[in-house]
């Protein structure tokens, strides 16, 4: 790979078309989307090696539903982002919901207060971060809805309450939501409200699919980036999409568009 090529999907999430824009920087909800042929996992690990950058003091909660740390951590560590050294300086928050007793599957009482004992740690979480001196900018990831909705029995009710608190955290200390959900493997006819919802509340929705024309061994699939920009109509002028494919590495992935993979 020619490393003086732009990266496209850094590309696709600058707004203005003039410089480089970090989506930690703006307190931007992100939405990633993936299905069963083609795993966006890949764009979560950008977002979080991007937010853990050496030269900044920003901080990541992440909630993990689908993996334990070991497993970011040995993919991060393979993209130069040591993950236990950045918990140790308090820079990494890592709730392992495969562990943890919540939410609680026992009722639909114990679903709703697990949801919020979950949010009441990231609220607290969040508080501390944002009392210490320093600028910095704090990113809630959640890997990944999906299993969040197994985990809470199917009460997209309450998914959409809790996601909804999490949003409120974004106006009220400026940081920013990443959520990784893969749709078409838990998601129902019932939990359509809590996708349209997730896109509308989005400042960027990405979605890996595979490859219209099939399989293909230097491909692994395509993405697709809608930026809305600094407004909210999908109609505006300000909102845009990219569409390029993308090929997964042990320690990166390369982005190129069609014909132009070397």
């Amino acid at each position: 790979m020619d490393n003086s090529r732009p990266n496209l999907l850094e590309e696709a999430l600058v707004e203005d078309g003039i410089g480089s824009v970090k989506i930690q920087k703006r307190g931007r909800v992100v939405v990633v989307e993936d299905c069963v042929e083609t795993s966006a996992a890949f764009v979560l690990h950008h977002f979080l090696k991007r937010s853990l950058q050496p030269d900044s003091s920003d901080v990541v909660v992440f909630i993990a539903f689908a993996h334990p740390f070991s497993h970011y951590e040995r993919i991060l560590r393979k993209m130069g982002c040591n993950l236990a050294v950045q918990r140790k300086n308090q820079r990494f928050l890592f709730l392992d919901m495969l562990i943890l007793e919540c939410p609680d599957r026992n009722g639909g009482e114990a679903k709703e207060d697990g949801l919020l004992t979950l949010y009441g740690e990231i609220e607290k979480a969040v508080e501390i971060y944002s009392s210490l001196e320093g600028s910095r900018t704090i990113t809630i990831m959640i890997d990944d809805v999906s299993l969040m909705e197994v985990a809470a029995n199917g009460s997209s009710n309450h998914m959409l309450d809790f996601l909804h608190y999490c949003y409120t955290l974004k106006a009220k200390y400026g940081c920013s939501l990443v959520t990784l959900n893969h749709k078409d493997i838990y998601s129902s006819a019932n939990t359509l409200p809590l996708i349209l919802q997730l896109e509308y509340l989005a400042d960027v929705i990405i979605k890996a699919e595979p490859l219209a024309t099939g399989l293909a061994s230097d491909v692994h699939g395509q993405l697709t980036v809608l930026n809305k920009g600094s407004a909210c109509d999908l109609g505006s002028s300000n909102s845009k999409v990219r569409n390029f494919h993308f090929r997964v590495k042990e320690n990166n992935v390369d982005y190129f568009y069609p014909g132009t993979q070397t």
